[in-house]
């Protein structure tokens, strides 16, 4: 399953999916610096961590994952989906993308 999504139509997914959770997979200190709004922070460098919180998660809803520049966060999807997760979304250029393209995002 390919869920690598442009910024454009990322945003249009995200806003449209009320439920939606959005995940930022980056470090602690790289989501403190700059975030997207609503954005929790989930790093994927600390499995334990990562998986704990997963498996928290209702495998019903949409999950947009997202990064630095998308290499993290399609691990992320892979794993996800390794877990019974189908409506996953990667920010495809990851955080980067998204600030380039003149996107928000808060601190």
């Amino acid at each position: 399953m390919n869920n690598n999504i442009d910024t454009q139509n990322w945003k249009k997914k995200l806003s449209e999916n009320p439920d939606a959770i959005c995940i930022d997979v980056r470090t602690p200190n790289e989501y403190n610096e700059y975030h997207i709004s609503n954005a929790i922070n989930i790093d994927i460098y600390d499995p334990q961590g990562f998986m704990k919180k997963i498996n928290e998660f209702d495998l019903s809803k949409s999950y947009f994952i997202y990064c630095k520049s998308g290499k993290r966060s399609q691990m992320a999807c892979e794993i996800m989906q390794q877990y019974g997760f189908n409506k996953l979304f990667n920010l495809e250029g990851g955080i980067e993308d998204w600030i380039e393209k003149g996107n928000d995002t808060v601190k």
